[in-house]
């Protein structure tokens, strides 16, 4: 996976939140081609940074004694 940084991670969602298609961090500039973009490198920078967790695809079911029903 690539070393994002926080410094990219913070100017990629102030350019979300802007509405913007350009960011622009140290001396770099990147444009991106659209929002759908961006999420997506966002959420991987996210990863990356440890900022969210993978989810690992399991699931548990949940059971309880004398829910209510529908009637």
């Amino acid at each position: 996976m690539a070393d994002f940084t926080q410094e990219q991670y913070e100017a990629l969602n102030k350019a979300i939140a802007q509405g913007t298609l350009t960011v622009t961090y140290s001396d770099k500039t990147v444009t991106y081609r659209s929002l759908d973009e961006m999420l997506r490198i966002r959420n991987l920078m996210a990863a990356d940074l440890k900022i969210i967790q993978k989810p690992n695809g399991r699931k548990y079911a949940v059971h309880a004694k004398n829910w209510p029903t529908c009637n």
